[in-house]
């Protein structure tokens, strides 16, 4: 979380500052934008900037202009101008950066044509604000029941009533185009309101409900990416990843917007590498690419007389051979190419956690006090075998107070006695 009330409590439990959104730095709401210049003021005879970002439900974010001159600060609940009537919305960002994210969205920076800031909620609207903000599950519940009884092929993804309960906006998702007419009319009826209907696409309902993603951390659209790019199966192909949808498709259903995170990287470091289409034609016969590893720089080629047999080349060696091939020359053979790479040092083992081995329980167990039981046994052997004994009475087994079970009295010498 973005702000120090939400740390850890007691037993590792989350502490949560209880506010469900509303605190005074907006560290728990998605798309957040810390103010870096909130401690900072303004040269003099500069006039702030007269407008404010203010944030709905599930990230909807609108930019308005402070006509009144209100003094607005991160998390105050204001009302704001919509049609009809009015909204109702929290501050999230004041001041110079308000510009700089206007001009991040690409958004009018004249404050003039902007939406209004009206005043700063008051007990009642807030009363209004939760009450219908309550109503939006079951609302949600009974519109897809109602669609699916239109048999519309679309899926109602999230519903937002506006701060003054005249209006309920219903975002839908649908691969087709959807004629919704009958089913405006049978919305009116039920929930007596001004119906609004918005479709988004997959990656944008997915921005807007959240969730965790394969790695683990929250979704990238619904924390921090704004711009959605076109993700192709080209980007998995330059990065050598395997075409296996289900683990190259988000949680919309599409390609993961991560894939172009390193897209550019792959790409220039492609540039040095001859295309893989390219064969080099030698005396022995032409080769063509079967592999390459980007991060080592190197290709392996292999004969088309020989395709098991590979030979590992580097890209500059490769282009050498390219560009002898355009001079039509030919080159005797690859194995005059390959380049015996050294071996590299081991470096000692350290006991670290993590680093054991990982055929470490291939190897069958020993019982220790079955080996300590045969060199026990191996050494009385040897000791028979080699020094002659010492006069040990126990261990010649000349004690005369221990005998034989086997030996047998001698009757004769007791008679005689």
């Amino acid at each position: 979380m973005g702000c120090t009330s939400c740390a850890t409590g007691a037993n590792g439990q989350p502490k949560g500052c209880k506010n469900n959104g509303t605190c005074g730095t907006d560290g728990c709401n998605k798309l957040t934008v810390f103010d870096w210049l909130s401690n900072m003021q303004l040269p003099a005879n500069m006039e702030p900037f007269n407008a404010a970002e203010v944030r709905f439900k599930n990230g909807r974010k609108e930019f308005f202009q402070n006509s009144e001159n209100l003094s607005l600060s991160i998390g105050d609940i204001v009302a704001t101008e919509a049609s009809p009537g009015h909204d109702i919305g929290i501050v999230t960002l004041t001041g110079e950066l308000v510009r700089v994210q206007m001009k991040k969205k690409r958004a009018p920076l004249k404050t003039e044509a902007l939406p209004k800031i009206y005043r700063k909620a008051t007990q009642k609207d807030i009363d209004i604000w939760q009450g219908v903000r309550d109503k939006e599950a079951n609302v949600q519940k009974r519109s897809r029941e109602i669609a699916i009884r239109h048999g519309l092929q679309m899926k109602i993804s999230d519903v937002e009533f506006q701060g003054d309960a005249s209006k309920v906006i219903f975002y839908y998702t649908a691969e087709e185009r959807v004629d919704f007419r009958e089913l405006i009319k049978e919305f009116a009826r039920t929930f007596h309101t001004r119906i609004e209907m918005k479709q988004v696409g997959f990656r944008q309902e997915a921005a807007r409900l959240g969730g965790i993603g394969s790695c683990g951390r929250e979704l990238c659209c619904s924390t921090w990416l704004t711009d959605f790019r076109s993700v192709n199966t080209s980007a998995a192909r330059y990065q050598q990843l395997s075409l296996n949808p289900q683990k190259l498709a988000g949680q919309c259903g599409k390609l993961k917007c991560c894939l172009n995170y390193e897209l550019d990287t792959y790409l220039e470091a492609l540039e040095s590498f001859p295309s893989t289409d390219t064969k080099l034609e030698t005396e022995k016969g032409s080769a063509s690419c079967q592999k390459i590893d980007i991060f080592k720089g190197l290709l392996w080629y292999a004969y088309e007389k020989g395709g098991m047999d590979w030979h590992e080349l580097t890209a500059e060696k490769a282009n050498e051979v390219i560009a002898l091939n355009k001079k039509g020359k030919k080159p005797l053979a690859l194995e005059e190419y390959i380049v015996e790479a050294p071996e590299p040092k081991k470096e000692p083992y350290g006991d670290v956690v993590g680093q054991d081995s990982l055929t470490r329980f291939d190897k069958p167990k020993t019982n220790k006090k079955r080996a300590k039981k045969r060199k026990k046994g191996k050494r009385k052997t040897a000791s028979k075998s080699g020094s002659p004994q010492k006069n040990n009475p126990k261990k010649s087994g000349n004690n005369p107070r221990k005998k034989s079970r086997n030996q047998k009295p001698n009757r004769n010498s007791t008679k005689n006695e």
